[in-house]
């Protein structure tokens, strides 16, 4: 029988609980949110005159976590709507409704005597049947079901989410002997299904998959540090972004997730015994870090940890970082290192590492002796914690953020490269890893394989059948590339057009290459998608070019190269074939307006989209402003829906808005519902949009038609000169940032017409083309690009 998940129901409304709930909210299931009882009245509560007794009180906890979690930055929902999903409670009063939920999540405090009480009293509610799992990241699996009845031990596993939930994709499945295979299928499928997550099915190790690798390798880095006089950001200079790692690193990391957390983790690996002597030593906590827990430096929690934010001598503040052999905060200078310099040029991380592993200096010295830990330590850790090497990996990109995980890191600097660099660093390999020559291959379908510890043959990575992977197609599937973009056929008919540039820019060669796979299309193929599976799908158009034209004053050529952008726009709208767009990560400007002219779109959930060119001082002049104008117009059933809606359009313009998720590009009109649809999970988008372009041309896909365009013309426009200068005189808003918006409302409203009419799309699109050309043609607009292009954000002046 088919199970559907309607309601869950979450035990603990900490940030793991709250970040739990706000995510199944996230994609449309009903949450109960519990906590406990408060022991005491607060002192608030107390002047209202409220006892023990009343739901307020009684409801306190969870509802102060559910508050928090409304107000969460980054944001925990993808829209503030899906808070309504979630309803709060308490243990004493709600737990028995447990009996009508799904599936029901422990989030408690990590102690096993209070897990197994909470469990106790689950067990006089609960219907057999229902799913039961927790969420916790230390205490052995086994332990918790200790005592239960055979129902909940069959219904149970550790499904161990990573914070904070909605952006780190990884959810470990840790079953018992007593799960059930079925539920541990539906546990694996549901969460990548579903909630979008990478799910990897962990053994019931210390610590499971993630927290084993990451900690032994932050361990193995902290040890590391003061034997090489290396100071804190120096280390965090050196294991960023420049190694395809988050931005922060290791100390901020450590910062971040709280030393206190770190420490648990190590210590209950090392306490376990699992280890061996030699790894056991990594888990050991260095003297300055037993110093910074007696001394509660735990990190952000504490506000100082690794880091700390200080006031300088004129009252400005400066972040300092903890001397680890004095132990006193300072100043940290730049650094630099000559290894990092020949990295420069070499665009993937992953390409990096055997340039870095050869440096001569303290950085080189530094990646030597932690890759060559690493690599031994999960080599050891193979069957121990996981029977495949991609499910180490898996672990890894999702739960830490790494780029590349260490299997892949190890193919990349060579399998025999890494067996010398952890022999050097002290390290034996296991036995299995000396016969084989990578761990990962691509087979003739263009899909991974990896290496069988036991047999030495190699076998497919399960799960591929949902994505299609560009990186593996590329060598036999591209049909044209250039400097900026590629065509490669996806196979039934259909193509993609990759954009490459840096960035993803929108310069000619990508407009070049998008017009080109457009006519391939339409000549040879059912179907075109527009998709990448870079860190964004595209920042906008390429502002140097424009730059460089406006300062030279070559207006015909500005001119000439905004009406292809245009053109090329409106052939996304307009071509004979059906065209998905799925757009990821930023979408900006530019890529936004290529979004919104395709047939249909497949967006990642976690998509941040919008039209941004105010910020550079124009308007977005690729088709933006013409067709917001023209999904408002569909709208326009009477005066007040009119002007609303007009406004609404003209703000999400003028201010730059940035929809922090595609759900809130919904909101504001960037996507359509009932036409446009979301990916929760990300690896999914290119096959979706694939199958998407395959069923529009299936069902007899015809060129539309162009559309007319109703407008509001001059009495529409008072009323935004009326909004502008009240906001100028409030000083919300500079002068120039007057004059692009009421340029922009000059150009939503038709121009100069006497009263409404109706238009043709070229008729907007000329009208924007040529403010944008005189937005060009302002200093402070020119300013504002050059800012931009030296600082990567705009400037408001």
């Amino acid at each position: 029988m088919k199970r559907r998940i309607k309601h869950v129901t979450v035990l603990g409304s900490g940030i793991m609980g709250s970040g739990i709930a706000a995510h199944f909210a996230n994609i449309g299931v009903e949450v109960s949110l519990l906590d406990i009882v408060p022991f005491e009245l607060t002192e608030a509560e107390q002047k209202k005159g409220l006892t023990k007794d009343d739901k307020v009180v009684r409801n306190r906890i969870a509802s102060e976590n559910f508050e928090k979690l409304k107000k969460a930055s980054p944001a925990l929902l993808y829209s503030p709507k899906f808070a309504d999903r979630i309803k709060v409670g308490n243990f004493d009063d709600d737990l028995q409704k447990i009996k009508n939920t799904d599936w029901i999540i422990e989030v408690v405090v990590e102690r096993l005597d209070i897990k197994k009480s909470v469990y106790e009293k689950i067990e006089q509610f609960r219907k057999p049947g229902t799913l039961i799992s927790s969420n916790t990241s230390g205490i052995p699996i086994h332990f918790l079901i200790e005592g239960r009845s055979d129902d909940f031990k069959q219904y149970f596993a550790g499904t161990h989410f990573f914070n904070p939930v909605r952006y780190l994709p990884l959810l470990e499945i840790i079953p018992t002997p007593d799960t059930l295979p079925e539920v541990v299928d539906f546990y694996m499928s549901y969460g990548a299904k579903f909630l979008g997550k990478t799910t990897v099915l962990a053994k019931d190790t210390p610590a499971f998959i993630a927290n084993r690798i990451g900690v032994f390798s932050m361990m193995d880095l902290l040890h590391n540090v003061q034997k090489l006089g290396l100071t804190v950001s120096e280390v965090d200079k050196l294991t960023g972004p420049v190694i395809g790692r988050p931005k922060s690193a290791t100390f901020r990391t450590a910062d971040v997730v709280g030393l206190d957390t770190l420490v648990m983790v190590a210590n209950g690996v090392r306490q376990s015994g699992a280890e061996a002597n030699n790894f056991n030593d990594v888990f050991a906590l260095p003297t300055y870090i037993q110093t910074m827990m007696d001394n509660k430096w735990l990190g952000s929690k504490t506000e100082q940890g690794f880091y700390k934010k200080v006031k300088n001598a004129e009252g400005k503040s400066e972040i300092h970082a903890l001397n680890l052999d004095t132990l006193e905060y300072e100043l940290q200078g730049k650094s630099s290192f000559p290894t990092l310099e020949l990295t420069k040029t070499i665009d993937k991380p992953i390409d990096r590492f055997k340039v870095l592993i050869g440096g001569k200096d303290k950085a080189g010295e530094l990646y030597r002796k932690s890759l060559g830990a690493l690599f031994a330590y999960v080599s050891h850790k193979v069957p121990e914690i996981s029977d495949e090497v991609y499910k180490i990996d898996d672990a890894m990109r999702a739960g830490f953020g790494w780029e590349n995980g260490p299997f892949e890191i190890w193919d990349a600097v060579g399998v025999q490269k890494g067996v010398e660099l952890a022999k050097d660093a002290g390290y034996e390999v296991s036995d299995w890893v000396k016969n084989v020559e990578t761990f990962y291959k691509v087979n003739e379908e263009g899909q991974n394989i990896f290496v069988d510890k036991n047999s030495g043959e190699y076998n497919k990575i399960p799960g591929q059948d949902a994505f299609i992977i560009l990186d593996n197609i590329r060598k036999n599937k591209t049909l044209w590339s250039n400097s900026g973009s590629a065509i490669e056929y996806l196979g039934d008919g259909i193509i993609n057009f990759e954009i490459r540039s840096k960035m993803n820019s929108l310069g000619g060669e990508v407009l070049d290459g998008l017009n080109r796979a457009i006519d391939l299309a339409e000549k040879e193929y059912d179907g075109l998608v527009v998709g990448n599976q870079g860190t964004n799908f595209s920042v906008g158009a390429n502002l140097a070019m424009i730059l460089m034209m406006a300062i030279e004053q070559d207006w015909d050529d500005l001119n000439m190269a905004i009406a292809y952008f245009q053109k090329s726009m409106m052939r996304v709208r307009y071509s004979s074939i059906p065209v998905v767009v799925a757009p990821h990560g930023m979408t900006l400007g530019g890529g936004c307006e290529m979004t919104m002219h395709a047939d249909r779109v497949v967006a990642a959930a976690e998509t941040y989209i919008g039209l941004v060119e105010t910020g550079v001082g124009v308007i977005p002049g690729g088709g933006g402003t013409k067709e917001l104008t023209l999904r408002t117009s569909r709208e326009f059933h009477s005066d007040d829906v009119k002007n609303n809606r007009l406004r609404e359009a003209f703000m999400n313009i003028a201010m730059g808005k940035v929809a922090t998720s595609a759900y809130e590009a919904y909101d504001m009109g960037i996507l359509e519902k009932g036409k446009d649809i979301v990916a929760v999970d990300k690896r999914t988008q290119i096959k979706t949009a694939k199958m998407l372009a395959i069923s529009l041309a299936e069902h007899g896909y015809t060129q539309p038609i162009e559309q007319k365009v109703k407008v509001l013309g001059k009495d529409a426009l008072g009323m935004f000169y009326v909004g502008t200068d009240q906001m100028l005189t409030g000083n919300f808003i500079s002068a120039h940032d007057k004059k692009i918006a009421d340029k922009l409302a000059n150009v939503m409203v038709g121009g100069n017409l006497s009263e409404p009419t109706v238009v043709t799309e070229q008729y907007l699109l000329n009208l924007e083309r040529e403010t944008f050309l005189q937005l060009c043609g302002e200093r402070k607009t020119l300013e504002r690009i050059q800012y931009m292009l030296q600082n990567g954000k705009p400037l408001r002046n």
